[in-house]
């Protein structure tokens, strides 16, 4: 296995694992009553994503912000780990987050309840 292919086999729902980092959707809901995974919602268009909760406002970054370092400290990466690859300014998000790719997706995994 060679390149830079990437590959959705054996990855969690609303993400692709590449080589060195897995690139993920979200859909980020600001000003809940706390920060927490909601699960994995389904896009008209037919993809999934996941649903994540910030207690942060979308307000100079706060939100971008809580939803990095939720993700940092929920797969066990640095906050320099994660990045928004598109969407800083979007409810949707694309998240990129660097490291050993089937090893955080498994950890993706983990947190969404996926054997």
């Amino acid at each position: 296995m060679g390149g830079s292919a990437a590959s959705t086999s054996g990855a969690p729902a609303a993400a692709v694992v590449e080589q060195g980092s897995v690139t993920l959707a979200v859909r980020v809901t600001p000003k809940s009553s706390k920060t927490a995974l909601a699960g994995i919602m389904s896009m008209p268009d037919g993809r999934n994503v996941l649903s994540v909760r910030v207690a942060a406002p979308p307000v100079d970054g706060a939100a971008n912000a809580a939803l990095i370092a939720f993700f940092s400290k929920s797969l066990g990466v640095r906050k320099s780990d994660v990045t928004i690859a598109s969407g800083e300014g979007s409810r949707l998000k694309i998240l990129r987050i660097s490291g050993d790719g089937q090893q955080i997706a498994e950890r993706i995994r983990a947190m969404v309840g996926e054997t």
